[in-house]
């Protein structure tokens, strides 16, 4: 059995360890930056109105407040080419809205095969999104898509939860992921 020695104590530090540490929060210019996982690419909507035909043939509703922060959408090559490059196809796409450091998910909505790791690849880039322009908690509506949810760490909570500024959407059940 050993014993420490009161000669082996360090001095205290006199400034904030966290003065040392680079931030764990990523810029929103990184954050945003587009993505290929396994031939789809994942990059921010330009005009998150290119969503709403995904969002009608999926029968989600839509966002109603008209609030949307951001969007992020998944194409997938036609394999066809034009002029201007490859064509592509919007696949899947995730929205946000916000309410002060609160922001909402609406989505993934994916129609294509893979459709799970698409989802997947749409959260964590929406997640991403949010945590670098500040959300500290993100809801969403578990849309059947408990694996996801669960894999990036959201758990089930209460409605009353919601901030009033998210408050009264369409659907039921309700997750939450806490950062920032």
């Amino acid at each position: 059995m050993a014993r420490s020695r009161t000669g082996d104590r360090k001095a205290p530090i006199a400034r904030s360890a966290q003065e040392d540490l680079p931030s764990s929060r990523p810029s929103l210019a990184s954050a945003t930056l587009p993505r290929v996982w396994q031939g789809v690419g994942y990059r921010p909507l330009p005009d998150p109105a290119a969503a709403r035909p995904l969002f009608d043939f999926a029968a989600v509703p839509w966002p109603d407040g008209g609030d949307i922060a951001f969007g992020w959408g998944a194409w997938r090559p036609t394999g066809t080419a034009s002029a201007q490059g490859a064509a592509e196809r919007l696949v899947g796409t995730v929205l946000a809205e916000t309410s002060g450091r609160a922001t909402m998910l609406r989505g993934p909505v994916v129609i294509d095969d893979g459709a799970l790791e698409i989802a997947a690849q749409l959260v964590a880039a929406g997640l991403d999104h949010a945590a670098a322009a500040g959300a500290e908690t993100i809801f969403t509506r578990p849309q059947g898509l408990d694996r996801v949810w669960v894999r990036f760490g959201f758990i089930p909570l209460p409605e009353s939860t919601l901030p009033a500024g998210l408050a009264g959407r369409p659907g039921s059940g309700l997750y939450a992921w806490r950062g920032g």
